[in-house]
């Protein structure tokens, strides 16, 4: 596959003539990864494969162009042979939302504008790196080619840009600020250092060294370069272009991200009623943690005398132990937690990451493993870590969360489709299992300690203050008249961090990064809060069916292992397990 051109397969790529919406979606998927190279470097595809991908206008052209080719195949299949197929409707359904959904996204331009903290491509090109096999000398060989080819991927992502900037469709000046200071991390200019690609070539063998620091120079070279046109040029002409992005971009950009045509104004007036309820909780619990104190003096006596890990690799450590725990706990009572579902790794994430904790999910034969990444911005100068904060994260990140659900796809896949345990993967339904994981944890009774649990709630409010600030600042609503915090002001990305800082308390660089986090991604943070909402439903809906035959442990299994539902479906087909 790494000597395939650059130009789309045609429909009649495949062979066999796909006949059915699994087939399709799974010929879609290999076509996909046949123009991608970095989705075939995610699928664990083709190890060998040494291109980079084609970040140009072009290149976004022909990706959607194979959207359009794939959904007017569908629309063109046989129905006789799988109408009754309860399986392949559901596929059909995800295949059809999902590729429409992200033809909406492309028709608005928001490729042509991407610069924000996080899912840019010039973090896309750092990422693939860190996703190929690395175990051998031969591994280094395509990793070679690919440092070789990151200066022109890199100039077709800017020539997106410039693209963007001609049509105006720009991102909002703080984008490309934090965009450019990220990037000046990856180029060591901040620390002295010879930066982030010299540094990653390091373990390579003596042989392809010389090769590879030479290719490490010109890419972090590239990086310079593209990072000093975006502080100048981009910069310059982004001037006055808003953070808000009004409804219609927020409702294209919502649908991508939920899988759902959101009631904005019902979301919005739930979290409210969320945030109250939480917000009495964390008081009470609180007082659990220092008696008298309210919540944010038990914050600061935890951050002063609470359990804390020295070192960044001491916390790799104990995070890793944390997970392994959670799977010796869970399995044969909870889940069934066996084989490659068991093998999950915590790493550092790289300099110059977006501050909030993420996950990577396993390639598709697992000879790649899950990874739960932890940026050190969850930390403080001197590397030292509060432990009573990041618990509940790790159940989020690894198990019963992130790792276990995609973990759970990817052993399915051949049950499923390839379709619908990679590409058709839909942020509320991941993101809403693992806050449902965080709660579920907290139900089982594995956080009882008053400060992990304070942490579980603050995570729990954080979510619940994305919904009601991503929507209100995007859409400039007036905050409510029963809010706590400037009610009858409309709300602002100033007044959203203030709101951030006084309710959820996270530390100063973690609450900056989320804020421009909302502002360069909307629509993708409620999806957590929202998606919650949906696996509780169909939970509360599956127990009130079955009455005393409902059994959790297998509701799970079977939750786990039906591939990817966006929030329009996901309630009703969990509610039928």
């Amino acid at each position: 596959m790494a000597d395939e051109p650059n130009n789309p397969p045609t429909a009649d790529w495949a062979t066999p003539r796909p006949t059915t919406p699994r087939s399709l979606a799974d010929d879609y998927v290999t076509r996909v990864a046949a123009l991608d190279p970095s989705v075939s470097t995610w699928l664990g595809l083709d190890p060998t494969n040494d291109r980079m991908p084609d970040l140009t206008p072009q290149g976004l052209g022909e990706a959607a162009d194979l959207a359009r080719d794939t959904l007017r195949r569908l629309d063109g299949l046989d129905a006789g042979g799988w109408a009754d197929d309860p399986g392949e409707q559901v596929c059909a359904r995800l295949l059809r939302e999902r590729l429409t959904a992200e033809l909406q996204w492309y028709d608005t331009g928001e490729d042509f504008r991407a610069v924000r903290n996080l899912h840019t491509p010039a973090q896309g090109l750092r990422s693939i790196l860190t996703t190929m096999p690395l175990a051998t000398d031969e591994d280094w060989v395509p990793v070679l080619g690919r440092l070789r080819g990151l200066p022109e991927a890199l100039e077709g992502y800017r020539s997106t840009l410039v693209e963007g900037v001609s049509r105006g469709l720009l991102a909002a000046p703080r984008q490309a600020e934090v965009l450019t200071q990220q990037l000046t991390q990856w180029t060591g200019e901040d620390t002295g250092g010879a930066g982030w690609f010299a540094d990653f070539v390091q373990p390579a063998p003596q042989t392809l060294r010389p090769e590879l620091d030479t290719a490490a120079r010109a890419a972090t070279a590239a990086v310079a370069s593209f990072r000093d046109w975006l502080r100048a040029d981009y910069a310059t002409a982004a001037k006055g272009t808003p953070d808000a992005v009004g409804r219609e971009r927020y409702l294209v950009a919502a649908r991508r991200f939920t899988g759902s045509d959101l009631d904005l104004d019902e979301a919005y007036d739930w979290a409210w009623e969320e945030f109250h309820r939480v917000w009495a909780e964390l008081e009470t619990e609180a007082q659990r943690v220092l008696p008298g104190a309210g919540v944010q003096e038990a914050r600061e006596h935890l951050n002063r005398h609470g359990h804390t890990v020295q070192g960044a690799e001491q916390m790799r450590g104990w995070l890793q132990q944390l997970v392994e725990e959670a799977i010796e706990a869970l399995d044969g009572s909870h889940f069934d937690i066996q084989g490659p579902l068991r093998g999950v790794e915590t790493r550092i994430a790289p300099a110059g990451s977006a501050a909030a904790p993420y996950y990577s999910a396993p390639s598709l034969d697992f000879s790649r493993p899950g990874r739960t990444w932890l940026p050190l911005a969850n930390g403080d100068a001197q590397e030292r870590f509060q432990t009573w904060r990041l618990v509940s994260t790790w159940y989020h990140e690894g198990v019963p969360g992130h790792h276990l659900q995609l973990a759970s796809w990817t052993a399915a896949a051949d049950q499923l489709s390839r379709y619908q345990v990679t590409l058709g993967k839909v942020s509320a339904n991941v993101e809403g299992w693992a806050l449902y994981a965080e709660r579920l944890m907290d139900e089982l009774g594995f956080l009882t300690d008053p400060g992990r649990r304070l942490g579980y709630l603050g995570k729990q409010m954080m979510r619940i203050v994305r919904v009601i600030i991503d929507i209100g600042m995007h859409l400039e609503y007036v905050i409510p008249a029963h809010s706590p915090y400037h009610p009858g002001e409309r709300w602002t990305p100033e007044l959203g961090t203030g709101f951030l800082d006084a309710y959820v308390g996270m530390p100063a660089a973690a609450r900056d990064s989320e804020i421009v986090r909302y502002l360069g991604l909307p629509g993708q943070a409620i999806g957590y809060k929202l998606g919650e909402r949906a696996w509780l439903a169909g939970r509360d809906a599956a127990r009130a069916r079955l009455g005393a035959d409902f059994d959790l442990k297998a509701w799970h299994m079977k939750a786990i292992r039906q591939g990817s539902l966006g929030l329009d479906d996901l309630t009703e087909n969990l509610a039928a397990l």
